[in-house]
């Protein structure tokens, strides 16, 4: 199998995106990551390349996944023969947002 090219847009701390990431280390995939939370002209490029403002996005030879959870990405790359699926169990769910927990540290504002 020919590895695809991936390029992914994800948050720095977000559930969704931590799956992603799972899955695209579970199969060993090298991809390049942009952080639509660090740099704001990444964010702006997803929502370009995908038409709309919710993350993940995930670019597979030039296919867009948008809006989606690692899960549906393993399956993507399973249905069109990108990788041989897997058992292998990943160390965070990959189709989960993130625990309330994971926010207690963000800054809250006060309206």
């Amino acid at each position: 199998m020919q590895t695809p090219e991936i390029t992914a847009y994800l948050k720095t701390y977000c559930g969704w995106s931590a799956g992603v990431r799972a899955v695209l280390v579970k199969y060993n995939l090298p991809y390049t990551e942009k952080d639509i939370i660090q740099n704001p002209a990444f964010r702006w490029e997803m929502e370009t390349k995908s038409g709309q403002p919710l993350s993940p996005c995930v670019e597979i030879n030039r296919h867009m996944l948008a809006d989606i959870s690692g899960e549906e990405v393993e399956q993507y790359l399973i249905d069109n023969k990108l990788v041989e699926p897997s058992d292998a169990a990943t160390d965070v769910p990959t189709n989960a947002a993130c625990a309330n927990e994971q926010h207690e540290g963000v800054v809250k504002l006060n309206l």
